[in-house]
């Protein structure tokens, strides 16, 4: 039975790491923040994450910060929690990261008589994964995000479908026309672990071959001075490819690109969570994680992502471990004619049968209907 949450009226909701943790943390916190309207809730992350969050409930108030200019070392921690503590008369904490510089934070919160509640990071079960001890996956990580307010005794309840949902996308001026007939694919080749990347030769020849469809146009999602270098060949060399990287955009633009989209190839990365937010389908192309560790979107489905079925996979969790045999085989391994099929197949049978949100309507529905009735 959930606890009396009344007492709680201003929640500190930290997740500070990278792009994609927090991108995660958006379908869980929006219905908690509108399940619950009495309580504030303060979300605390890195300023780029930040900006993230469009279309948020009324209840919920974003806070950024850089941590390693204004916030690094304890002294700076506990003047920032102090800060929060006297801005937001904070009552309870929802620690979403879990990690040492958050906990700094709880425990200023928790000797000012807040309520403490943190994710559980199930390092028990990720080590036997990645080791191979078993089989038994992480529990998704938004299950343990929503893990976090309950025990606060919040409802927390699984109802996110998409940013503005019932509502049109904010107009962006980078943002085409699409015409009628025309396929919009998202390519996401990269990841903030390179191991967990497909490699950019073979990616190429994907691109080479869905260019020359001639309804085709392919948008190259990338970010940085490294990444705009190595996608404008590729842009310049085949038609109807536009590599996103060459174009300053907010994420309010790659949202509206997105919804427009048909599909995104993507790596295990945050443009996969970004999708997510759209009700965008995404591809995901696993290397040495799994859907597995517990990190797959949010209303994704495995059966859409590509993998090869090898014992040494997953071998970490987050992909910044080096490959045991030196040659990431797990992704190299993987011919690009395969994916490349994969895409087309989705594409085209998503523009003449189902919706992505149709499918899973319907998968809940068969699910449903497997029930005993009482």
């Amino acid at each position: 039975m959930a606890k009396d949450n009344n007492k709680f009226r201003n929640v500190l909701v930290i997740r500070l790491s990278v792009l994609g943790n927090v991108a995660m943390s958006i379908p869980v916190l929006y219905p908690v923040c509108k399940a619950n309207p009495d309580t504030r809730f303060i979300m605390l992350t890195k300023k780029w994450p930040a900006s993230m969050f469009h279309d948020r409930p009324a209840n919920l108030k974003v806070v950024d910060f850089d941590v390693k200019e204004n916030h690094s070392g304890l002294t700076r921690l506990v003047k920032l929690a102090a800060q929060l503590h006297k801005l937001y008369d904070i009552d309870a904490v929802a620690d979403l990261h879990n990690v040492s510089g958050t906990w700094i934070i709880d425990a200023y919160m928790k000797a000012r008589g807040a309520k403490i509640a943190r994710l559980d990071r199930e390092k028990p079960k990720r080590h036997a994964l990645v080791t191979h001890k078993t089989d038994e996956p992480v529990t998704p990580i938004h299950q343990r995000y929503r893990n976090v307010f309950t025990e606060l005794g919040f409802e927390a309840p699984d109802t996110f479908t998409r940013l503005y949902e019932g509502r049109d996308w904010p107009d962006s001026p980078i943002v085409p026309k699409k015409e009628e007939g025309h396929r919009w694919i998202a390519i996401s080749p990269f990841s903030s672990h390179r191991q967990k990347a497909y490699p950019l030769e073979q990616m190429e020849k994907v691109i080479a071959e869905l260019s020359k469809r001639e309804n085709y146009w392919i948008f190259l999602m990338g970010g940085g001075k490294a990444e705009k270098i190595a996608l404008r060949p590729i842009a310049r060399k085949y038609p109807h490819v536009i590599s996103m990287a060459e174009i300053k955009h907010r994420f309010i633009d790659e949202y509206a690109l997105f919804a427009k989209c048909d599909l995104m190839l993507t790596m295990e990365s945050a443009n996969m969570h970004l999708a997510s937010l759209v009700d965008l389908q995404a591809m995901t192309v696993w290397g040495p994680t799994s859907p597995a560790c517990g990190y797959l979107g949010y209303n994704q489905v495995v059966e859409d992502d590509i993998q090869l079925d090898m014992d040494c996979r997953p071998c970490s969790i987050t992909g910044d471990k080096p490959c045991k045999f030196g040659d990431f085989r797990c992704l190299k391994n993987i011919p690009p004619e395969y994916i490349t099929q994969h895409v087309i197949e989705a594409v085209e049978y998503n523009a003449t049968h189902q919706t992505k949100a149709t499918k899973l309507a319907m998968a809940h529905k068969k699910i449903e209907d497997s029930l005993p009735r009482p």
